[in-house]
């Protein structure tokens, strides 16, 4: 506002011009203007009672020398050229010349913009924000939450909110999800971006914690998941600012425009279900987005599909598949516990912590962001998923040993053995405790035939003994080698005719007691 009235009072004072402008905080310049345009109008302090500050300002500075020159010439059309500046690259200098193209007798370029600037103050607040279309989606919850019943048990659950809004177009998106934690603040990222059939290139999240992990003014952390949802759709995350409003004008106004003007119409209904309840959103939500700006002629639906649409980043081939990020330690054993399962990672990496991407199908390992192992996901717990790749060569040589092959090896010593083998391994809680004994009873073959290595084996099973200490007693002590309990004796039938064979006969009792009377009869005659 002018001061010229304060201007003409210290002057009259007898101040100088100097001591004036350092009072009424403007430019000397200034002061000798005004005081020049009163003696050219005739009037000094006091002015007359009737006189306003109007009319003062009418009679000093709207005479011939200030609208004679710019009476005739053609005003612009300010709401054609604010809306091209938000197309990319289009600058005043540009519309300016456009402008004197159709119009050689327009403004000259500092009026130009000079009322420009005036006509952009008469327009809503929001949108005198400058955006390059496609370039920012600025994206919040609303403060209010949606009631959702459930039909069977009348139990009522609060939806939350979800509103994303263009910079440029000020297009408006909105959703409702059961929470603001971390699934459903992806998932609505992912339908935002399918809605606009294109990806802006920043993204501008509020410090909520599913988003940023450490709200910073220079340096915020932003969360793993949402970082990798964000490389995938190849937009930066750049969160708004702590405490400053401000930096999210655009989306604020959405929330704003959400609640008056969709929320606040379905407060009396009552909805059983989230789909329900994102019917009737998107219905009202579609009517926002076409209705025209209150001073200008054209809608936000009108302005999306003119800038930002084209300008859009395309969409991926595929949505996004959720993750989650954990930095588990290998342990000795080279493998990482993830939710109670067990999965290999390449054994040198032993002792040291990992990033794991964790996704419904698959399990990424990372190690300094490169990939080091990936698992097919397995939630049993307690089990191990192991791969030979990531085993030192001893482990993977033992890997090879299966309880049918240590079966198998003990097979070729005879039945016995394959037998007993087998008895031990499964009398294990885990067949690897077996392997050893199995493994020695076999090298006993080193050292004794097979055919008593297999007896020692059938003895040990027929009196269940069944180890590796005690069939190397039997061995030591022969015991293989005599018969089982409740076996027949072995007889052996000998076919050879020799005179000094004597044979079975010999042997009866009449052939035992014609021999004693012989020898009696031998001693007869002695006598």
């Amino acid at each position: 506002m002018r001061k010229v009235s304060e201007v003409a009072r210290l002057k009259a004072c007898g101040l100088s011009n100097r001591r004036i402008a350092r009072s009424c905080g403007i430019a000397r310049s200034t002061v000798a203007d005004y005081l020049a345009r009163l003696d050219a109008a005739c009037l000094s302090w006091p002015f007359p009672p009737d006189l306003t500050e109007e009319a003062l300002d009418a009679r000093l500075f709207t005479g011939p020398e200030f609208r004679g020159p710019d009476r005739n010439r053609p005003v612009p059309e300010w709401a054609y050229i604010h809306k091209e500046l938000r197309r990319k690259a289009v600058t005043k200098q540009l519309v300016w010349e456009e402008y004197l193209e159709s119009y050689p007798d327009g403004y000259r370029y500092s009026q130009f913009c000079e009322r420009y600037r005036r006509w952009s103050k008469t327009i809503d607040v929001c949108m005198r924000q400058t955006y390059r279309v496609g370039e920012k989606l600025f994206v919040d919850y609303a403060g209010m939450a949606m009631p959702v019943t459930n039909p069977a048990t009348g139990e009522i659950q609060r939806a939350q909110i979800f509103v994303a809004t263009l910079g440029a177009s000020h297009y408006i998106y909105c959703e409702a999800t059961w929470t603001q934690q971390l699934p459903d603040w992806i998932s609505s990222h992912c339908r935002t971006y399918e809605h606009l059939g294109g990806v802006a290139e920043i993204t501008s999240p509020d410090n909520l914690k599913s988003g940023v992990t450490r709200a910073c003014w220079y340096d915020p952390d932003v969360n793993k998941t949402y970082a990798d949802m964000a490389g995938h759709y190849d937009t930066a995350v750049i969160p708004r600012r702590p405490r400053k409003p401000r930096d999210g004008a655009k989306v604020e106004t959405g929330v704003q425009i959400i609640e008056r003007q969709v929320l606040a119409r379905l407060r009396d209904r009552t909805f059983f279900s989230l789909a329900e309840l994102n019917r009737a959103i998107r219905e009202l939500t579609e009517q926002v987005n076409k209705r025209p700006f209150q001073k200008l002629d054209y809608s936000r639906l009108e302005l999306f599909n003119e800038l930002d649409k084209p300008a859009l980043k395309p969409l991926p081939s595929s949505r996004y598949e959720f993750a989650d990020f954990l930095t588990p330690t290998v342990n000795i054993d080279y493998h990482i516990e993830i939710q109670g399962h067990y999965y290999s990672v390449p054994c040198e990496l032993s002792g040291q912590k990992l990033d794991v991407r964790l996704t419904v199908r698959m399990v990424e390992v990372l190690h300094k962001n490169k990939r080091v192992a990936s698992h097919v996901r397995d939630d049993r717990k307690g089990k191990y998923s192991t791969k030979a790749e990531h085993m030192p060569k001893a482990h993977r040589e033992h890997a090879k040993w299966t309880p049918s092959r240590i079966i198998r090896w003990a097979g070729k010593i005879g039945p016995s053995c394959a037998a007993c083998a087998e008895h031990i391994i499964e009398a294990r809680m885990h067949p690897e405790q077996g392997y050893r004994a199995c493994l020695g009873i076999v090298r006993l073959s080193k050292s004794y035939e097979y055919s008593r290595v297999d007896a020692a084996c059938r003895r040990a099973l027929a009196l269940d003994v069944c180890s590796y200490r005690s069939i190397k007693c039997i061995l030591k002590t022969d015991k293989d080698r005599e018969p089982l309990p409740g076996d027949e004796p072995v007889v052996s039938i000998c076919n050879n005719h020799h005179m000094n064979v004597r044979g079975a006969a010999y042997y009866s009792q009449e052939s035992l007691t014609g021999s004693v009377n012989a020898k009696k009869g031998g001693y007869e005659d002695m006598d």
